[in-house]
């Protein structure tokens, strides 16, 4: 194996490896240390009524997989970094500052022992000031361009600057608060995201080879989530020892398309996350058919996970056909996009 093919896919591999191990021994010091600290999760007085039996699952778990990935991508992206790829690093810092917006308002939450932390218009603000910090810095570097690809057709077509980015800033707050209501039940988030991040490395892994891509280092930053999410599964699955809390969510919503932007092809993030939009856009017709039937609901109780749980579906059934679907998903855009280079 060549120096290039062991960039392209035994790294990758390893950065998994070491970040799945590296969350499994997080784990076990961090739950116990969470409890001790009374960080337990308090339930949404309108969720399901069985979830109040979850009421003080430690939460802010999420530093689990985001300290496992940080640390493994580091450890074997720092050669990258001394030959000037920093491009997996502008996706770590920008995942790490929404994880940073999400530990603010779960700490509040843990602090006053309520389900509501941030206000909403605080999280707004921090989060568009984010994006468009993040935005700015990839076109700085040459990864971003206002040539939208079209994934499955392969062409791109050029759109105004100030245009595309507002549209981009749109994108990046409506996706991460998407897979943020995505994490609603035992291992939901975490076990959707992983065959996006599977997509994401996979599909870096192989442009990586192509000089034109711009690509050299990316591909160790969704292994690494990859295998941190894997490690935190362990301790996320039904029944979960420990919830992500919005520390865990916002940073995975910001990796998510983090990487579709630094990767120049965010409406790939159609197809990838149709889970995460479909949570949305079920409370978005939820709350519209709401008010204009004056108290009729559509589903029996969104987001949509929560309308198949309240149809009878256990956890573990929604864990399982929403990460099948993604993965189904992800295979068929790593098709629409594998001719692009």
């Amino acid at each position: 194996m060549n120096d290039l093919q062991f960039q392209a896919v035994a790294l990758p591999l390893l950065t998994a490896a070491v970040a799945f191990v590296a969350a499994l021994l997080l784990g076990k010091l961090c739950i116990p240390a969470l409890r001790a600290l009374k960080a337990g999760q308090s339930i949404r007085e309108v969720g399901p009524s069985w979830h109040n039996s979850k009421a003080g699952t430690p939460t802010m778990g999420g530093i689990i997989f985001i300290a496992a990935a940080a640390f493994s991508m580091i450890l074997f992206g720092w050669s990258g970094v001394l030959s000037g790829h920093w491009e997996h690093l502008f996706v770590l810092v920008f995942s790490m500052v929404y994880g940073a917006i999400g530990f603010l308002d779960d700490f509040v939450k843990v602090k006053k022992k309520r389900n509501l932390g941030l206000t909403a218009l605080q999280k707004l603000v921090l989060q568009l000031a984010a994006a468009g910090c993040y935005l700015a810095l990839l076109r700085w570097s040459g990864h971003l361009t206002n040539h939208l690809y079209i994934p499955f057709w392969n062409v791109t077509f050029e759109i105004n600057w100030i245009v595309y980015m507002v549209f981009a800033i749109f994108v990046i707050v409506g996706c991460v608060n998407a897979v943020n209501l995505t994490d609603g039940i035992d291992g939901l988030a975490t076990g959707v995201t992983m065959p996006v991040m599977a997509f994401f490395a996979v599909t870096a892994s192989i442009w990586s080879i192509f000089p034109e891509s711009g690509l050299h280092t990316l591909a160790l930053f969704p292994a690494a989530l990859f295998g941190g999410l894997a490690g935190f599964l362990v301790y996320n699955f039904h029944p979960a020892k420990v919830f992500m809390g919005d520390t865990g969510s916002l940073f995975l919503g910001a990796a998510v398309c983090g990487l579709a932007f630094a990767m120049d092809m965010p409406l790939v993030l159609i197809p990838v996350g149709l889970i995460y939009i479909m949570e949305t856009v079920s409370v978005m017709m939820q709350v519209m058919y709401f008010k204009l039937t004056h108290g009729k609901r559509i589903f029996k109780m969104t987001p949509i996970h929560h309308h198949f749980e309240m149809s009878g579906w256990s956890e573990v059934k929604i864990f399982t056909v929403f990460t099948v679907v993604t993965l189904l998903l992800c295979a068929a855009a790593f098709v629409g996009v594998a001719g692009r280079y």
